[in-house]
């Protein structure tokens, strides 16, 4: 009976220590690649799916990966509430992956939209049906298209810095024009991040130009860039069938080099359905810059789908607030969303007639 026992304790402490080296690697991250119609694609995952909830699904912008984009606001403090309750995804585009090798002269990198097409075969290997996205730039853009071609996959969006619309003559024109006097790192600098804080050269700036101008991999880097400099218009158009079915937070800081473009993708959205954030003192990042006010921000947006009622808010609830309805109050109803404008004291900014607003001043 005694050797049962002490057989019994082993096991259960082997299960024990075979459960913590698990949840270890699962802390890590894990790292997979999977082929497509149009190449291999690298993401790594966080976390165990949950039972009826969907996955934070990520995707960064050019010039960088998805350590570079979302490592800062992943591991922020207040955002851990919300990682222990959803399980993560981090798509980096092809060969923008630590030690990608460099493509091969005359490869063809995928435009925009086939990245887009990639998600499924993602969604598959890990056999997840839904998806909260959450993009910035060149990644916000993908994963609208992936929205607007898998509306039922996709649960909700946060988009920073996107820019639906394709470049026109004028924007072409700058472009080449800017091509024969900057290097591609300055192009993808100018962005990234706003003038005035290039011209700060701040801690930050400095880490940021050092990653892109020393990447080993910046021929990569160049070919993500031609392909998102070559991106069709999304077509967005308020009351129309393209659209945005999901409930949408649009993320700009100001001053950013895409605050114009954000505003006018929110005029062309469902109000009762998008939710607009102009950051303060946030520059071109604001995952970067900002990570306590945009996982604050992600909360209330995660709580008026249904998810996390009872989470603890700390920043946004403790400033001065116009109205707190919407993002405070929760029935489960999925389909609401609110205009959400935190910018300076003076005021909101948004386009298009408001849903709920709330004005905050950090």
């Amino acid at each position: 009976m005694f050797v049962c026992i002490c057989v019994y304790l082993s096991v259960c402490v082997s299960l024990q220590e075979a459960e913590l080296a698990a949840r270890i690697l699962l802390d890590q991250g894990q790292t997979h690649s999977v082929e497509t119609p149009y190449g291999s694609v690298t993401f790594t995952v966080y976390g165990t799916p949950k039972p009826k909830r969907p996955a934070i699904f990520t995707y960064h912008d050019v010039g960088l990966n998805y350590k570079s984009c979302f490592q800062p606001l992943f591991q922020f403090g207040d955002m851990q509430e919300i990682i222990q309750n959803f399980v993560r995804v981090h798509v980096d585009a092809p060969g923008m992956e630590e030690g990608a090798p460099v493509f091969p002269l005359g490869y063809q990198y995928p435009s925009l939209d086939q990245l887009a097409d990639m998600i499924p075969c993602i969604l598959q290997y890990l056999n997840f049906s839904t998806i909260i996205g959450v993009g910035v730039g060149a990644g916000a853009y993908i994963l609208s298209r992936y929205a607007l071609n898998h509306p039922d996959t996709v649960e909700g969006l946060v988009l920073i810095n996107i820019d639906p619309n394709a470049k026109g003559w004028m924007d072409w024109a700058a472009h080449k024009l800017t091509g024969l006097t900057s290097s591609i790192p300055e192009m993808i600098l100018g962005h990234l991040f706003s003038q005035e804080e290039l011209s700060g050269n701040s801690e930050l700036i400095q880490k940021y130009r050092n990653i892109i101008t020393h990447a080993p991999n910046l021929e990569n880097i160049e070919l993500y860039w031609n392909s998102y400099n070559n991106r069709r218009d999304l077509n967005f158009e308020r009351g129309s069938e393209i659209t945005l079915k999901c409930p949408v937070m649009l993320v700009v800081g100001d001053q950013a080099p895409h605050e114009d473009a954000v505003v006018e993708c929110n005029s062309k959205l469902d109000p009762t359905q998008t939710s607009f954030l102009k950051m303060a003192d946030s520059g071109g990042q604001p995952q970067l810059t900002q990570p306590g006010k945009l996982t604050e921000a992600f909360k209330y947006f995660l709580q008026g789908m249904g998810y996390m009622a009872s989470s603890c808010m700390t920043r946004l609830s403790r400033s001065r607030t116009a109205s707190l309805t919407s993002a405070a109050s929760i029935d489960g109803n999925r389909s609401r969303s609110r205009t959400l404008s935190q910018s300076s004291e003076s005021g909101t900014l948004s386009s298009g007639p408001p849903g709920h607003t709330m004005e905050v001043s950090c």
